[in-house]
């Protein structure tokens, strides 16, 4: 079932590694090759990769080199980058070649990061399981015949099987975070507006958040610290100061941790994910930390808020891809009419026209007041809550997900199981705070279980600082 045990595992990254960027980028291209069964790669650039990597190695040599110089890349299909393919793993796009780089992967290449390939994903990053893809379904590397989560889950695969050092992926309720836990890997969900939006294909633009996976906390920090900050190209980005997030790592002193009763106690978690939750915030106990259950019975809302105002973004953001300027046409249209219908219809999936039909219906005119606005209130009261929180506490402690990853298939005809997925990512998305998932060890099937972390709005330094202590006291 696993496909791991013929990687080749990649040398930990450092900018003055010993061995050289082509014959790291060469390990990668071999590993995709082993791996393509997993069908993580949209496109692999390997003349590019092997490119870039001479030229690295020989700015590594005159001592030139970026902070990030070796470091192998790949991109979740919703970012552009310059001369290259970019689909959103869509019918739509079929054939759209991107005319410019998305500002966090321009960033990531002017600090020396070599581009692997873009990485399979849900269509336009709608999904909990990576199967709504016009290339076909990820599969988990761990166990086959299961997903990868979604809907960055090819991106997960890629960083789990060494076929790159990280990953961007995008986090609109979730997308990050819960792959990495399906995956066992660091999953990192930024503050809204912490990372450019700019070069991002876009689904819900109040939720959307690129978002880092890696094998480490080291890793995801470094990154972060390259690609956030402000940004003349999208108005929305914080201008906020960038914290060097690698040399604040150490986290010291006592935190005050809460967590969610109802959330430990909801009838869907799986069992073992219960355990190993509450054996961790056990260990902080003991540890001399303070951990106190709180209330939160607004958890039961977040799911249905989410999906509303999301669905409702989706539908005005994908009305621009119509077969008029770009992408797929269908070349059975006979008018203008007939060129929307046909080509949105063949271009799009059935769970993109889901939700592109649901946000349509409650942007109308009949619904806007009961639906949206409705959302928007206990969007905001949720908000509202989670702030309360945090002027408590220092961190609020959750599974990531309510259960392991479950089989390809078992969820596809019935999406309220699907976005059940989403239970327990949702509530920062909502409030617009970073995120985090870490390992937090594996149920009977041996499968990861993913814990997560979350923090104050711009407390990355303080969450990434404490996630490597928690890391590190996990392995005690």
């Amino acid at each position: 079932m696993s496909s791991l045990s013929s990687i080749v595992a990649l040398p930990p990254f450092s900018p003055k590694g010993s061995a050289t960027c082509s014959k790291i980028v060469n390990t990668c291209l071999r590993n995709i090759q082993l791996t393509a069964h997993l069908n993580a790669f949209a496109s692999v650039y390997e003349a590019d990769a092997q490119e870039q990597a001479t030229l690295v190695d020989s700015k590594r040599q005159a001592k030139e080199a970026g902070k990030l110089a070796g470091m192998v890349v790949g991109l979740k299909d919703l970012l552009c980058y310059k001369d290259h393919p970019v689909q959103a793993a869509s019918k739509i796009l079929e054939g759209f070649v991107s005319q410019f780089s998305a500002t966090a992967v321009q960033r990531l290449l002017e600090q020396d990061t070599i581009i692997i390939g873009h990485q399979n994903c849900d269509q336009f990053g709608m999904g909990s399981s990576n199967e709504n893809s016009v290339y076909g379904p990820v599969h988990n590397a761990l166990d086959t015949t299961r997903v990868p989560g979604g809907s960055s889950g090819g991106s997960a695969v890629a960083v789990q099987t060494n076929t790159c050092h990280v990953s961007l992926g995008t986090d609109t309720g979730g997308s990050v975070r819960q792959p990495a836990a399906f995956c066992g890997l660091v999953g990192l969900k930024p503050t809204y507006s912490r990372i450019s939006r700019h070069g991002l294909i876009a689904y819900a633009s109040s939720f959307d958040t690129i978002g880092i996976f890696s094998q480490n906390i080291q890793d995801c920090a470094a990154v972060l610290e390259v690609i956030a900050g402000a940004d003349d190209f999208d108005s929305t980005v914080s201008q906020q100061p960038v914290p060097t997030y690698s040399t604040q790592l150490q986290f010291t002193g006592k935190a005050k941790v809460a967590y969610f009763s109802t959330a430990l106690a909801h009838p869907g978690l799986q069992p073992t994910i219960r355990t190993r939750t509450h054996a961790t915030l056990a260990a902080l106990r003991q540890a001399g930390h303070q951990v106190e259950a709180i209330d939160f019975p607004l958890l039961a809302y977040t799911l249905p808020t989410y999906y509303i105002l999301a669905n409702a973004e989706a539908s005005a953001n994908l009305a621009r891809f119509d077969g008029v300027r770009y992408g797929y046409r269908s070349p059975e249209s006979t008018t203008v009419a007939s060129m929307y219908s046909k080509t949105r219809s063949q271009g799009f999936g059935q769970e993109v026209q889901r939700r592109i039909l649901t946000g349509t219906f409650v942007l109308s005119a009949h619904h806007y007041d009961a639906w949206y606005v409705k959302a928007q209130q206990v969007r905001r009261l949720v908000k509202e809550a989670i702030e309360a929180i945090f002027s408590t506490y220092d961190f609020v402690i959750l599974p990531t997900t309510p259960t392991t990853a479950f089989k390809l298939g078992d969820n596809v005809q019935d999406p309220l199981a699907m976005y059940l997925a989403d239970l327990y990512t949702v509530p920062a998305s909502i409030a617009g705070i970073p995120a985090i998932s870490i390992p937090n060890g594996t149920d009977e099937c041996g499968l990861p279980i993913g814990l997560q972390i979350m923090a104050p709005a711009f407390g990355e330094a303080k969450l990434l600082a404490f996630a490597q202590y928690l890391t590190t006291l996990q392995h005690q």
